[in-house]
Parts: C-alpha cells; sequence; structure tokens
C-alpha cells in the first residue's frame, strides 16, 4: 500500500466503482438493493456524461432490467419499441420479424438517455456519486482492502478504501492493469474500415432498422427520434469527416441503398466510428474486475455494446452479494468464466454481421458472390432468421 499525502482525502466504502456509465450506475443500484454500499466516481461532470452521444439498441433483457429498476422508466414512453430489421441486398428488403421468429423485440433508447435516467435515480436515492474526479491507479487488490487512489475536482487527492472495487472505467480503463498487468493485455482485432456517422433533420425514411449490403458498400440506416435520424455508411478510418459535402454525403447514403428512397435533411452532426474488437485476457483478479467497454468492446453491427455491458453488471452485482453479505466465494470465483461465455457469443455475432454485410479490401468477385449466398441462407431460412432475431434481441440474462 502507498501511503497518502499530508492532505488526501480518504473515504471508506464496501465497493468503489470506477466509471459513471451505464455499467457502473446500474451496479451501484443492484448493489443498493442488496444492501451494500458503494462509492461511484468519474472524471467527467454530470452534463459532460449526459450529453455523450451514443446509438442505443436494448435488447429485451435490458428493457426488463430498467423496468424492473423503475417501473416508468422513459424507455416505454421516450424508447421505441422495434419488432424487427430489414437485411437489403440486391435492392431488396428482407424483414427479419424477431416478434415472430422468437418473440422478443428490442428498443431504440440512445445511451446517453439511459445515462440520464440512471443519474437521476441513484442521486436521488442517496448515491454517493463524485464527479470531476480522475482515478490514477488501484492497489492492494491481492488484499480483503484495495482501494483507488484519485484525484477530486480540486486537484486534492482522494483515496477510496474498500472490499472490491470494479472498473466500469471504459476502454481506457486505469482499473485494467492492477488485473491484467497491462491495460492492452488481451484478445484483439482492429477492422479495415470505419461508419462515417451523420445525424440530420428528416422524418424516418424507415420505421425500422436496414442494414444494407450493396457492391459500394456497406450502410445502416436508423433512427433516433421522429424529427432526427440517424445514420452510417463504411469508409476509410481514417477518413476527415469534414471532407465531404452535404450532397456527397447523401449520394453516397443514396447509392448504399438501393431499392429506398431516402428522406434527407439538414446534416446536424457526423463523426467517424473506428471498429474495433476487444477481450481483456483477466476479467477479475483478487478484490477486482472489470466489466463493460473496461472489459471488453464489439463492433456496433450486433448492437451489443450497452447491453452486453450491463449484462456483465448482473452476473458480477451477485457475486458480490453472495461474496460480502455471506462470504460465499464461489460467484465471484467464477465470474469471468460466466461473463466471457456472453462475451464472445456477442462477439462472434458482431464479427459474423459485420463480416456479412460490408466489404473488405482484399475483397474479390467470388467474396462478394459468396457474400451475397451468405445473406440468402439467412433470409431463406426460417432458422437461420431465428438465428439472427434470437442474438439480436439478446440472449436471456
Amino acid at each position: 500500500m502507498s501511503t497518502a499525502t499530508p492532505n488526501a482525502t480518504t473515504v471508506r466504502t464496501r465497493v468503489a466503482i470506477v466509471g459513471a456509465g451505464p455499467a457502473g450506475l446500474i451496479l451501484s443500484h443492484l448493489l443498493a438493493v442488496a444492501g451494500i454500499d458503494s462509492v461511484v466516481i468519474d472524471q467527467r461532470s454530470r452534463e459532460d456524461i449526459e450529453q455523450t452521444i451514443r446509438a442505443g439498441i436494448l435488447e429485451q433483457g435490458t428493457v426488463d432490467l430498467l423496468t424492473e429498476i423503475d417501473p416508468h422508466t422513459r424507455v416505454h414512453t421516450v424508447g421505441d419499441r422495434h419488432d424487427g430489421i430489414e437485411l437489403r441486398f440486391q435492392g431488396a428488403g428482407h424483414r427479419i420479424d424477431f416478434r415472430e421468429l422468437v418473440g422478443r423485440s428490442v428498443w431504440l433508447y440512445p445511451q446517453h438517455e439511459v445515462l440520464k435516467d440512471m443519474l437521476a435515480l441513484r442521486l436521488r436515492t442517496g448515491q454517493d456519486l463524485r464527479f470531476g474526479v480522475t482515478a490514477s491507479r488501484v492497489e492492494g487488490i491481492n488484499t480483503e482492502t484495495p482501494r483507488v487512489i484519485a484525484t477530486d475536482a480540486d486537484g486534492a487527492e482522494l483515496i477510496i478504501d474498500a472490499d472490491f472495487v470494479v472498473g466500469a472505467d471504459g476502454s481506457r480503463s486505469v482499473v485494467r492493469p492492477a488485473i491484467a498487468g497491462t491495460s492492452r493485455d488481451g484478445y484483439f482485432r482492429e477492422y479495415p474500415f470505419a461508419w462515417f456517422g451523420i445525424l440530420c433533420d428528416a422524418p424516418a425514411s424507415a420505421d425500422e432498422l436496414i442494414y444494407s449490403n450493396s457492391p459500394d458498400g456497406f450502410a445502416l440506416i436508423s433512427q433516433r427520434s421522429p424529427d432526427v435520424q440517424r445514420m452510417y455508411f463504411q469508409c476509410d478510418p481514417d477518413i476527415d469527416p469534414n471532407a465531404m459535402s452535404e450532397a456527397e454525403i447523401w449520394e453516397t447514403l443514396q447509392v448504399r441503398v438501393p431499392g429506398t428512397t431516402l428522406k434527407e435533411g439538414k446534416i446536424l452532426q457526423r463523426d467517424v466510428l473506428r471498429f474495433r474488437s476487444f477481450v481483456a485476457r483477466e476479467l477479475r483478479h483478487g478484490r477486482a474486475a472489470l466489466v463493460g467497454d473496461a472489459a471488453h468492446t464489439v463492433p456496433p453491427t450486433g448492437a451489443k455494446g450497452m447491453n452486453l455491458a450491463i449484462a456483465d453488471v448482473v452476473l458480477l452485482a451477485r457475486a458480490l452479494d453472495t461474496l460480502l453479505n455471506e462470504n460465499d466465494t464461489r460467484l465471484i470465483g467464477t465470474y469471468a468464466d460466466d461473463a466471457l461465455k456472453r462475451i464472445w457469443k456477442a462477439q462472434h455475432f458482431s464479427w459474423w454481421m459485420t463480416n456479412m454485410l460490408h466489404s473488405l479490401p482484399e475483397h474479390n468477385e467470388f467474396d462478394r458472390q459468396r457474400q451475397l449466398g451468405e445473406l440468402r441462407s439467412v433470409t431463406d431460412s426460417e432458422a437461420g432468421r431465428t438465428y439472427l432475431a434470437e442474438a439480436y434481441t439478446g440472449w436471456p440474462i
């Protein structure tokens, strides 16, 4: 253990959670239900957290959990339930009917809306939630009293002594090196393309998401609200998002979705989203564990990111309940193995969707025709459609 500086503030809690994203906030709630207090820290301000704009397709199990946490959740009033998606190729659309195939749905509800809901709920119920606090390292995870060393918003040292430390602090996790020995120890894949994403002021071009495979590359037609839409097209990862005119962007999108006429409008925001897959080699060591993007990242094609984080949290909350309330180490001992089963299924599904829909630089005409054969194998087969529907709407938590 390090020695605290003279002006350091030390606080004591059962669980120290680094990161106030969906994973960290939902974990704090589940722990509170089990009678376990926690301190949640995040280097961002509350305003910054609530303005972190990310897509949000929520699986059935995620919505069920949010409804259990708050029966009045805005998911059911502001969110939009989708009972299927469309796979589009060779100018024709093929609907995958989730309700008919697996009796489940997904909800379009952006991540920042989930964050607004959970921040308000946790603060209202008295959660010790500290903004502007930057964790620098984690110590003592092989003891029963690990600690987080951090700096508060005023630059003073803050030490959080705990019974357990959780890294819910994203892909650049400070907690991960304490568990794995290095921030990059894991399984990694980077894809040779990215998504050029836009927010536009326009009515919806379709009632449900369109995943379009075209000879010119992939496009995704999504929604954000009745008046604002989110759309993406495959691009070079090094492209300058400001290099294209609005007319060029719309022309590119339209070419990528043959057979559908897009409704155009003013482009409000543009960005480039790189594609990476990562799974940390160690998800738990001693009295520390990782959840969410600190543990893994997936390409967005399968809509698994936030859902996978929440599935981690459910497993870890159960394990911490038995560890800290019953001194039973069995569930915390199997946490990593249990979580990895779902993580690798989600990695495979995300990789499969990505490779089935995107054009790769090395593709030739054989690869193009094989890809169309794969798409027909899915859309022409009830078994194929059912697998996609089951994986997209989420396996039971």
